[in-house]
Protein backbone atom coordinates (compact mmCIF):
# COMPACT_ATOMS: atom_id res chain seq x y z
CA UNK A 1 0.00 0.00 0.00
CA UNK A 2 1.18 3.55 -0.01
CA UNK A 3 2.37 3.32 3.21
CA UNK A 4 3.96 0.70 5.26
CA UNK A 5 1.06 0.14 7.78
CA UNK A 6 -1.26 -0.04 5.18
CA UNK A 7 0.75 -2.74 3.15
CA UNK A 8 1.20 -4.84 6.55
CA UNK A 9 -2.00 -4.61 7.15
CA UNK A 10 -3.30 -5.11 3.47
CA UNK A 11 -1.06 -8.43 3.27
CA UNK A 12 -2.19 -10.62 6.62
CA UNK A 13 -4.10 -13.07 4.21
CA UNK A 14 -0.50 -14.33 2.80
CA UNK A 15 1.37 -13.55 6.11
CA UNK A 16 -1.39 -15.27 8.47
CA UNK A 17 -0.83 -18.26 6.34
CA UNK A 18 3.19 -18.07 6.39
CA UNK A 19 3.15 -17.43 10.42
CA UNK A 20 0.75 -20.57 10.72
CA UNK A 21 2.94 -22.88 9.38
CA UNK A 22 6.03 -20.78 10.85
CA UNK A 23 4.77 -21.30 14.34
CA UNK A 24 4.50 -25.30 13.77
CA UNK A 25 7.90 -25.13 12.59
CA UNK A 26 8.83 -23.31 15.56
CA UNK A 27 7.33 -26.18 17.71
CA UNK A 28 8.35 -28.90 15.40
CA UNK A 29 12.42 -27.24 16.46
CA UNK A 30 11.42 -27.25 20.20
CA UNK A 31 9.92 -30.52 20.25
CA UNK A 32 12.47 -32.75 18.23
CA UNK A 33 16.36 -34.22 18.26
CA UNK A 34 16.74 -34.83 15.01
CA UNK A 35 17.08 -32.49 11.69
CA UNK A 36 15.23 -29.95 13.75
CA UNK A 37 17.84 -29.81 16.31
CA UNK A 38 20.42 -28.44 13.86
CA UNK A 39 18.30 -26.27 11.57
CA UNK A 40 16.12 -24.04 13.69
CA UNK A 41 12.68 -22.15 12.30
CA UNK A 42 14.25 -19.63 10.82
CA UNK A 43 16.63 -20.91 8.41
CA UNK A 44 14.37 -23.24 7.72
CA UNK A 45 12.09 -19.84 7.00
CA UNK A 46 15.07 -18.78 4.87
CA UNK A 47 15.79 -22.04 3.19
CA UNK A 48 12.52 -22.18 1.82
CA UNK A 49 12.25 -18.49 0.57
CA UNK A 50 15.87 -18.88 -0.84
CA UNK A 51 14.78 -22.17 -2.86
CA UNK A 52 11.69 -20.72 -3.83
CA UNK A 53 13.58 -17.31 -5.49
CA UNK A 54 15.96 -19.85 -6.95
CA UNK A 55 13.24 -21.81 -8.64
CA UNK A 56 12.98 -21.74 -13.08
CA UNK A 57 9.97 -23.14 -13.26
CA UNK A 58 7.11 -21.80 -11.21
CA UNK A 59 3.40 -21.42 -11.78
CA UNK A 60 3.39 -17.74 -9.95
CA UNK A 61 5.65 -15.28 -8.92
CA UNK A 62 4.34 -13.23 -6.44
CA UNK A 63 5.32 -9.72 -6.27
CA UNK A 64 5.74 -9.90 -2.76
CA UNK A 65 8.84 -12.39 -2.88
CA UNK A 66 10.66 -9.72 -5.06
CA UNK A 67 13.60 -7.54 -4.49
CA UNK A 68 13.09 -3.47 -4.03
CA UNK A 69 15.46 -3.23 -7.14
CA UNK A 70 13.13 -6.34 -9.15
CA UNK A 71 10.18 -3.87 -8.17
CA UNK A 72 11.72 -0.51 -9.27
CA UNK A 73 12.80 -2.00 -12.38
CA UNK A 74 9.79 -3.47 -13.18
CA UNK A 75 7.55 -0.38 -12.54
CA UNK A 76 10.61 1.88 -14.45
CA UNK A 77 10.30 -0.05 -17.47
CA UNK A 78 6.49 -0.52 -17.79
CA UNK A 79 5.22 3.13 -16.26
CA UNK A 80 5.68 5.26 -19.47
CA UNK A 81 3.23 2.81 -21.06
CA UNK A 82 0.36 3.83 -18.62
CA UNK A 83 0.79 7.30 -17.46
CA UNK A 84 2.55 10.89 -18.49
CA UNK A 85 5.73 10.40 -16.60
CA UNK A 86 6.09 14.44 -17.35
CA UNK A 87 2.89 15.79 -15.38
CA UNK A 88 3.49 16.70 -12.10
CA UNK A 89 3.44 14.12 -8.73
CA UNK A 90 0.47 13.47 -6.75
CA UNK A 91 -0.30 15.09 -3.82
CA UNK A 92 -2.86 14.36 -1.37
CA UNK A 93 -4.85 11.69 -3.88
CA UNK A 94 -5.05 13.67 -6.93
CA UNK A 95 -3.17 14.06 -10.26
CA UNK A 96 -2.22 10.13 -11.11
CA UNK A 97 -4.65 8.75 -8.27
CA UNK A 98 -7.63 10.69 -9.86
CA UNK A 99 -6.89 9.09 -12.65
CA UNK A 100 -6.41 5.36 -11.47
CA UNK A 101 -9.42 6.09 -9.22
CA UNK A 102 -11.92 7.27 -12.75
CA UNK A 103 -10.01 4.25 -14.55
CA UNK A 104 -11.66 2.26 -11.77
CA UNK A 105 -15.03 3.91 -11.82
CA UNK A 106 -15.55 3.45 -15.56
CA UNK A 107 -14.49 -0.43 -15.45
CA UNK A 108 -17.10 -0.96 -13.00
CA UNK A 109 -20.04 0.62 -14.18
CA UNK A 110 -19.80 3.17 -11.08
CA UNK A 111 -20.14 6.74 -10.36
CA UNK A 112 -17.16 7.47 -8.68
CA UNK A 113 -13.97 5.65 -6.64
CA UNK A 114 -11.93 6.32 -3.68
CA UNK A 115 -8.33 5.08 -4.07
CA UNK A 116 -7.33 3.32 -0.38
CA UNK A 117 -3.82 2.47 0.61
CA UNK A 118 -5.57 -0.81 2.31
CA UNK A 119 -8.33 -3.03 1.48
CA UNK A 120 -8.86 -2.98 5.15
CA UNK A 121 -9.44 0.62 5.70
CA UNK A 122 -11.79 0.75 2.34
CA UNK A 123 -14.23 -1.85 3.61
CA UNK A 124 -14.29 -0.44 7.32
CA UNK A 125 -14.80 2.87 5.78
CA UNK A 126 -18.00 1.59 3.29
CA UNK A 127 -19.77 -0.95 5.89
CA UNK A 128 -19.63 2.17 8.24
CA UNK A 129 -20.79 5.01 5.30
CA UNK A 130 -23.93 2.57 4.53
CA UNK A 131 -24.61 1.61 8.77
CA UNK A 132 -25.06 5.15 9.22
CA UNK A 133 -27.12 5.97 5.62
CA UNK A 134 -29.70 2.98 6.44
CA UNK A 135 -29.55 3.32 10.13
CA UNK A 136 -28.45 -0.15 10.95
CA UNK A 137 -24.94 -0.54 11.90
CA UNK A 138 -25.43 -4.96 11.21
CA UNK A 139 -23.95 -6.75 8.46
CA UNK A 140 -24.87 -9.82 6.81
CA UNK A 141 -21.78 -12.15 5.86
CA UNK A 142 -19.84 -15.00 5.90
CA UNK A 143 -18.04 -16.13 8.73
CA UNK A 144 -15.52 -16.88 6.23
CA UNK A 145 -15.11 -13.57 5.10
CA UNK A 146 -11.98 -11.42 4.96
CA UNK A 147 -13.10 -8.78 7.70
CA UNK A 148 -14.21 -11.67 9.97
CA UNK A 149 -10.91 -14.01 9.52
CA UNK A 150 -8.25 -11.65 8.83
CA UNK A 151 -8.66 -7.98 10.23
CA UNK A 152 -8.70 -8.65 14.03
CA UNK A 153 -12.15 -7.67 14.57
CA UNK A 154 -11.72 -4.37 13.10
CA UNK A 155 -15.62 -4.02 12.09
CA UNK A 156 -16.79 -3.96 15.47
CA UNK A 157 -14.06 -2.65 17.31
CA UNK A 158 -12.95 0.49 15.81
CA UNK A 159 -16.60 0.73 13.23
CA UNK A 160 -19.06 -0.11 15.76
CA UNK A 161 -20.57 -2.79 14.15
CA UNK A 162 -21.68 -5.73 14.16
CA UNK A 163 -22.09 -9.08 11.73
CA UNK A 164 -24.25 -12.26 11.54
CA UNK A 165 -24.15 -15.17 9.30
CA UNK A 166 -26.71 -16.45 7.17
CA UNK A 167 -25.03 -19.73 6.61
CA UNK A 168 -21.42 -21.68 7.80
CA UNK A 169 -21.40 -23.46 4.72
CA UNK A 170 -18.13 -23.41 2.75
CA UNK A 171 -20.00 -21.38 -0.14
CA UNK A 172 -22.19 -18.18 -0.61
CA UNK A 173 -25.37 -17.62 1.20
CA UNK A 174 -28.40 -18.80 -1.00
CA UNK A 175 -31.43 -16.11 -1.40
CA UNK A 176 -33.59 -18.38 0.88
CA UNK A 177 -31.07 -18.07 3.50
CA UNK A 178 -31.00 -14.07 3.54
CA UNK A 179 -34.33 -13.93 2.62
CA UNK A 180 -35.02 -15.80 6.22
CA UNK A 181 -32.72 -14.66 8.32
CA UNK A 182 -33.71 -13.79 11.77
CA UNK A 183 -32.46 -10.59 12.25
CA UNK A 184 -32.70 -7.23 10.41
CA UNK A 185 -29.30 -6.31 8.83
CA UNK A 186 -28.47 -2.97 7.05
CA UNK A 187 -25.98 -4.06 4.53
CA UNK A 188 -25.05 -7.97 2.65
CA UNK A 189 -21.73 -8.45 2.53
CA UNK A 190 -20.45 -10.58 -0.26
CA UNK A 191 -17.21 -12.17 -1.08
CA UNK A 192 -16.39 -12.76 -4.59
CA UNK A 193 -14.80 -14.85 -4.88
CA UNK A 194 -15.33 -16.71 -1.39
CA UNK A 195 -11.46 -17.16 -0.76
CA UNK A 196 -10.88 -19.47 2.02
CA UNK A 197 -13.34 -21.62 0.99
CA UNK A 198 -11.71 -21.92 -2.34
CA UNK A 199 -11.73 -19.50 -3.94
CA UNK A 200 -15.63 -20.07 -4.97
CA UNK A 201 -18.01 -18.49 -6.80
CA UNK A 202 -21.72 -18.96 -7.14
CA UNK A 203 -23.46 -18.96 -10.95
CA UNK A 204 -25.00 -15.85 -12.36
CA UNK A 205 -28.44 -16.54 -12.11
CA UNK A 206 -27.29 -17.42 -7.51
CA UNK A 207 -25.93 -14.14 -7.14
CA UNK A 208 -28.40 -12.17 -9.04
CA UNK A 209 -31.05 -14.23 -6.50
CA UNK A 210 -29.20 -13.21 -3.34
CA UNK A 211 -28.67 -9.76 -4.27
CA UNK A 212 -32.28 -9.61 -4.78
CA UNK A 213 -33.13 -11.09 -1.72
CA UNK A 214 -30.84 -8.38 0.30
CA UNK A 215 -33.35 -5.47 -1.44
CA UNK A 216 -36.35 -7.58 -0.28
CA UNK A 217 -35.11 -7.11 2.58
CA UNK A 218 -34.14 -3.43 2.53
CA UNK A 219 -30.68 -4.32 2.83
CA UNK A 220 -27.81 -2.61 0.38
CA UNK A 221 -25.19 -4.57 -1.03
CA UNK A 222 -21.61 -4.22 -1.27
CA UNK A 223 -19.47 -6.59 -3.07
CA UNK A 224 -16.07 -7.32 -1.82
CA UNK A 225 -13.99 -8.06 -4.73
CA UNK A 226 -10.70 -7.98 -4.36
CA UNK A 227 -10.50 -10.45 -6.88
CA UNK A 228 -13.30 -9.63 -8.96
CA UNK A 229 -11.02 -9.51 -11.98
CA UNK A 230 -11.04 -13.10 -12.29
CA UNK A 231 -14.53 -13.64 -11.58
CA UNK A 232 -15.70 -12.87 -15.35
CA UNK A 233 -15.09 -16.18 -16.92
CA UNK A 234 -17.00 -18.13 -14.56
CA UNK A 235 -19.86 -15.52 -14.36
CA UNK A 236 -20.60 -14.46 -17.78
CA UNK A 237 -20.48 -11.42 -16.98
CA UNK A 238 -18.33 -8.29 -17.38
CA UNK A 239 -16.91 -6.06 -14.26
CA UNK A 240 -20.10 -3.41 -14.57
CA UNK A 241 -22.37 -6.31 -15.26
CA UNK A 242 -21.50 -7.82 -11.87
CA UNK A 243 -20.76 -4.67 -9.88
CA UNK A 244 -24.11 -3.28 -10.86
CA UNK A 245 -25.89 -5.65 -9.00
CA UNK A 246 -23.88 -4.40 -5.57
CA UNK A 247 -24.66 -1.00 -4.31
CA UNK A 248 -20.82 -0.81 -3.95
CA UNK A 249 -17.72 -2.58 -4.85
CA UNK A 250 -13.93 -2.95 -3.17
CA UNK A 251 -11.27 -4.18 -5.28
CA UNK A 252 -7.41 -4.85 -4.57
CA UNK A 253 -4.73 -3.74 -6.72
CA UNK A 254 -2.50 -6.37 -5.47
CA UNK A 255 -4.07 -9.93 -5.33
CA UNK A 256 -4.50 -10.33 -9.02
CA UNK A 257 -3.09 -7.36 -11.32
CA UNK A 258 0.37 -7.93 -9.30
CA UNK A 259 0.47 -4.05 -8.16
CA UNK A 260 2.17 -2.80 -4.71
CA UNK A 261 -0.33 -2.62 -3.15
CA UNK A 262 -3.96 0.13 -2.68
CA UNK A 263 -7.50 -0.59 -3.06
CA UNK A 264 -10.14 1.09 -4.56
CA UNK A 265 -14.25 1.43 -3.09
CA UNK A 266 -16.37 2.07 -5.90
CA UNK A 267 -20.58 3.36 -6.13
CA UNK A 268 -22.22 6.19 -5.72
CA UNK A 269 -20.41 9.61 -5.81
CA UNK A 270 -22.25 10.53 -2.23
CA UNK A 271 -20.88 7.56 -1.10
CA UNK A 272 -17.38 7.87 -2.57
CA UNK A 273 -17.48 11.77 -1.59
CA UNK A 274 -18.62 10.31 1.89
CA UNK A 275 -16.06 7.78 1.83
CA UNK A 276 -13.01 9.92 1.09
CA UNK A 277 -13.48 12.30 4.45
CA UNK A 278 -13.74 9.21 6.28
CA UNK A 279 -10.06 7.93 4.30
CA UNK A 280 -8.71 11.24 5.71
CA UNK A 281 -10.31 10.17 9.38
CA UNK A 282 -8.72 7.19 9.35
CA UNK A 283 -4.90 8.67 8.07
CA UNK A 284 -5.55 7.33 4.74
CA UNK A 285 -4.85 10.84 3.14
CA UNK A 286 -1.34 10.50 2.22
CA UNK A 287 1.20 12.88 0.34
CA UNK A 288 2.17 10.82 -2.47
CA UNK A 289 1.08 7.50 -3.98
CA UNK A 290 2.51 7.18 -7.31
CA UNK A 291 4.36 4.68 -7.02
CA UNK A 292 1.48 2.42 -6.02
CA UNK A 293 -0.73 4.24 -8.03
CA UNK A 294 1.38 3.58 -11.41
CA UNK A 295 1.66 -0.18 -10.23
CA UNK A 296 -1.85 -0.48 -10.43
CA UNK A 297 -2.19 1.19 -13.70
CA UNK A 298 0.22 -1.02 -15.12
CA UNK A 299 -1.78 -4.03 -13.59
CA UNK A 300 -4.87 -2.65 -15.28
CA UNK A 301 -3.25 -2.66 -18.66
CA UNK A 302 -1.19 -5.48 -18.53
CA UNK A 303 -2.33 -8.25 -16.21
CA UNK A 304 -6.35 -7.87 -16.20
CA UNK A 305 -6.47 -8.74 -19.82
CA UNK A 306 -4.52 -11.76 -19.16
CA UNK A 307 -6.52 -12.97 -16.73
CA UNK A 308 -8.89 -15.16 -18.72
CA UNK A 309 -6.60 -16.83 -20.03
CA UNK A 310 -4.92 -17.71 -16.70
CA UNK A 311 -8.24 -19.12 -15.75
CA UNK A 312 -8.81 -21.12 -18.65
CA UNK A 313 -4.73 -22.66 -18.14
CA UNK A 314 -6.02 -23.43 -14.12
CA UNK A 315 -8.20 -25.88 -15.12
CA UNK A 316 -5.91 -27.72 -16.96
CA UNK A 317 -3.30 -27.62 -14.25
CA UNK A 318 -6.04 -28.45 -11.83
CA UNK A 319 -7.22 -31.65 -13.68
CA UNK A 320 -2.92 -32.74 -14.54
CA UNK A 321 -2.52 -32.16 -10.68
CA UNK A 322 -5.27 -34.71 -10.27
CA UNK A 323 -4.46 -36.97 -12.55
CA UNK A 324 -0.82 -37.00 -11.27
CA UNK A 325 -1.35 -38.02 -7.47
CA UNK A 326 -3.20 -40.35 -8.74
CA UNK A 327 -0.71 -42.19 -11.60
CA UNK A 328 1.56 -41.49 -7.96
CA UNK A 329 -0.20 -43.62 -5.90
CA UNK A 330 -0.96 -41.26 -3.01
CA UNK A 331 -4.07 -42.84 -1.26
CA UNK A 332 -5.99 -39.65 -1.44
CA UNK A 333 -6.28 -36.29 -2.99
CA UNK A 334 -8.43 -33.65 -3.45
CA UNK A 335 -8.61 -30.23 -5.92
CA UNK A 336 -10.86 -28.16 -4.87
CA UNK A 337 -12.49 -27.13 -6.87
CA UNK A 338 -12.78 -30.02 -9.18
CA UNK A 339 -12.75 -27.08 -11.95
CA UNK A 340 -11.52 -24.00 -10.40
CA UNK A 341 -13.86 -20.74 -11.01
CA UNK A 342 -10.56 -18.31 -10.62
CA UNK A 343 -7.04 -19.00 -11.42
CA UNK A 344 -6.60 -20.19 -8.07
CA UNK A 345 -7.98 -23.24 -6.37
CA UNK A 346 -6.85 -25.45 -3.02
CA UNK A 347 -4.82 -28.74 -2.87
CA UNK A 348 -5.70 -31.12 -0.77
CA UNK A 349 -3.30 -34.19 0.46
CA UNK A 350 -3.05 -36.49 3.25
CA UNK A 351 0.38 -35.30 4.85
CA UNK A 352 1.17 -33.46 7.35
CA UNK A 353 1.47 -29.83 6.65
CA UNK A 354 5.49 -29.78 7.65
CA UNK A 355 6.19 -32.72 6.06
CA UNK A 356 4.14 -31.00 2.50
CA UNK A 357 6.19 -27.76 3.20
CA UNK A 358 9.84 -29.54 3.12
CA UNK A 359 9.11 -31.79 0.29
CA UNK A 360 8.20 -28.19 -1.57
CA UNK A 361 11.49 -26.48 -0.58
CA UNK A 362 14.07 -29.57 -1.27
CA UNK A 363 11.86 -29.94 -5.14
CA UNK A 364 12.29 -26.56 -5.84
CA UNK A 365 16.31 -26.79 -4.32
CA UNK A 366 17.18 -29.86 -6.50
CA UNK A 367 15.24 -29.49 -9.32
CA UNK A 368 15.17 -25.73 -10.13
CA UNK A 369 11.30 -26.42 -10.47
CA UNK A 370 8.30 -25.67 -7.68
CA UNK A 371 4.66 -26.48 -7.75
CA UNK A 372 3.43 -25.07 -4.18
CA UNK A 373 5.23 -22.02 -3.34
CA UNK A 374 2.90 -21.14 -0.30
CA UNK A 375 3.44 -22.96 2.95
CA UNK A 376 0.92 -26.04 3.57
CA UNK A 377 -2.03 -25.50 6.35
CA UNK A 378 -3.36 -28.34 8.87
CA UNK A 379 -6.66 -29.24 7.55
CA UNK A 380 -7.37 -31.99 10.16
CA UNK A 381 -4.78 -35.29 11.76
CA UNK A 382 -2.12 -36.01 8.85
CA UNK A 383 -4.55 -33.82 6.49
CA UNK A 384 -3.21 -30.53 4.65
CA UNK A 385 -4.07 -28.02 2.22
CA UNK A 386 -2.33 -25.23 0.08
CA UNK A 387 -3.58 -22.70 -2.33
CA UNK A 388 -2.49 -22.96 -5.97
CA UNK A 389 -1.89 -19.48 -8.04
CA UNK A 390 -1.89 -19.91 -12.13
CA UNK A 391 -0.47 -16.72 -13.57
CA UNK A 392 1.77 -15.97 -16.36
CA UNK A 393 4.64 -18.57 -15.64
CA UNK A 394 2.32 -21.17 -15.96
CA UNK A 395 1.22 -20.75 -19.39
CA UNK A 396 4.49 -22.63 -20.29
CA UNK A 397 3.33 -25.76 -18.14
CA UNK A 398 1.75 -28.42 -20.33
CA UNK A 399 -0.58 -31.13 -18.18
CA UNK A 400 2.31 -33.41 -18.59
CA UNK A 401 5.01 -31.13 -17.12
CA UNK A 402 2.86 -31.02 -14.32
CA UNK A 403 2.19 -34.22 -13.78
CA UNK A 404 6.02 -35.35 -14.15
CA UNK A 405 6.33 -32.66 -11.36
CA UNK A 406 3.59 -33.79 -9.11
CA UNK A 407 5.60 -37.52 -9.51
CA UNK A 408 8.71 -35.97 -8.47
CA UNK A 409 7.02 -34.56 -5.43
CA UNK A 410 5.50 -36.99 -3.96
CA UNK A 411 8.46 -39.08 -4.96
CA UNK A 412 9.98 -36.71 -1.77
CA UNK A 413 7.26 -38.14 0.70
CA UNK A 414 7.61 -40.70 3.46
CA UNK A 415 6.06 -43.89 2.38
Amino acid sequence: MGDTTGRAVEQTEEQAKEQAADQALDRAVDGSAGQAAEETAEQRRERRRVAWRGARRVLWRPGFRSTVGELLARLTAAAPDVYDLDLPVDMYGDGIVETLEERVAGLLGKEAAAFFPSGTMAQQVALRCWAGRTGNATVAMHPLSHPEVHERHSLSTVGNLRTVHPTREPRMPSAEEVHDLEEPFGTLFLELPLREAGFVLPSWEELVAVTDAARERDAVVHIDGARLWECTTRLGHSLAEIADLADSVYVSFYKSLDGFGGAALAGPKTLVDEAKAWRHRYGGQILQQFPTALSALIGLEKELPRLPEYVAHARVVAAALRDGFAGAGVPWARVHPEEPHTHQFQVWLPYDADVLTDAGTLQAEETKTGLFPQVWQRGGPDLAFTEVTVAAPALEWTAEDVREAVADFVARLPR
